[in-house]
């Protein structure tokens, strides 16, 4: 982590001194801390690039690497635009003062107002579905119909889930503090440890191969992970997909859970027209096509079409939370984990 936060100091201290020589020529630059990793990112960038004559300098690890470092970076950073996933994180990022209030209406009038953050702080790019996927050999829908459903005696041992620093889950803790309280969620939380096939361990796919090879009978997942196996090139991963069936939990009552990947404007961006002008070709209709077709997200510009493989699962209720909550209930959905002992 020192090596790398070096590193990263050193790549600022030469886009500072960059920026200090041109401060009176127009910027033809956007500065890019990213989380995202995907084939559509890189994609897009080289489109924005080459309809805006606008240059983008990426620099990419993990978000609480990027979160560190701009925090160090202070006023000197030349952060732009801050790319993570999950609007936990995206919260973290506000929270500790690195981004900016800005105001757009093209993203006010393209994204839906709790798929971004009260004080326009950040805005969703991408929407992921936190969804159940199961063994219809081994077990009905019925049983499993809702998030609460997984904390049911008749579950026990049957159970596939990923560990609770997982921010993913996080937010969904949060997500049923918002609606259930705290005791509720507490409950949830010692419920689902009950019922859990083995400690948890490995990401979204390991549980699905889990369930697959027989561990356990139900497991819970991101979205775009199943799409991803099921267009893999891997015939392996398509056959594991095949198998398995996608549930969407909660829909006779507040909805499934979603989340977002986001961007936000940094707080001291030496470039933030560009960083808006950047922002907003995320979510255009050209953008958007390539998260929904690459990545398999859904897109938050509702006048793109889904892909194909989401359009086959049908459309679900989505749980309209302003997300901005996930991130306010994120301590205390942490430390419901840490006392229900779920590792």
């Amino acid at each position: 982590m020192k090596n790398i936060l070096l590193a990263f100091l050193a790549i600022s201290m030469t886009w500072a001194c960059t920026s200090n020589t041109s401060e009176k020529e127009e910027s033809k630059e956007v500065n890019v801390y990213t989380h995202r990793h995907y084939e559509s990112d890189q994609q897009l960038f080289k489109d924005f690039e080459e309809k805006t004559g606008i240059k983008v300098n990426v620099v990419s690890a993990n978000a609480d690497e990027l979160i560190q470092k701009m925090t160090l970076e202070g006023e000197n950073s030349p952060a732009d635009v801050l790319i993570t996933v999950d609007a936990g994180r995206l919260h973290r990022a506000k929270d500790a003062g690195l981004l900016q209030a800005i105001e757009s209406e093209t993203l006010n009038n393209t994204i839906a107002s709790n798929l971004r953050d009260v004080d326009n702080q950040w805005f969703g790019l991408t929407i992921r579905g936190r969804v159940i996927i199961y063994n219809p050999e081994n077990i009905s829908p019925e049983k499993i119909s809702t998030y609460e459903s997984l904390a049911n005696p008749e579950i026990d041992g049957r159970l596939l889930i990923r560990s609770s620093s997982n921010v993913y889950n996080q937010s969904l803790m949060a997500s049923i503090i918002a609606h259930n309280g705290e005791e509720a969620a507490t409950e949830w939380a010692n419920g689902v440890v009950k019922n859990m096939a083995r400690d948890p361990k490995g990401g979204d796919r390991d549980q699905i191969k889990a369930v697959y090879a027989g561990e356990g009978d139900v497991a819970v997942t991101n979205t775009y992970y199943l799409a991803k196996m099921l267009n893999s090139s891997s015939e392996e991963e398509v056959k594991v997909a095949e198998a398995l069936k996608i549930l969407f939990p909660n829909q006779e009552g507040r909805g499934t859970h979603i989340n977002v990947s986001g961007a936000g404007v940094a707080k001291y961006a030496p470039n933030k027209e560009n960083a808006v002008k950047f922002i907003e070709f995320l979510v255009s209709e050209e953008a958007q096509k390539v998260f929904a077709g690459v990545n398999y997200e859904y897109p938050v510009n509702e006048k793109v079409e889904w892909a194909s493989t989401l359009k086959e699962w049908g459309d679900f209720k989505r749980d309209t939370l302003n997300l901005s909550v996930l991130g306010e209930n994120n301590d205390l959905a942490v430390k419901i984990f840490d006392r229900a002992g779920w590792k």
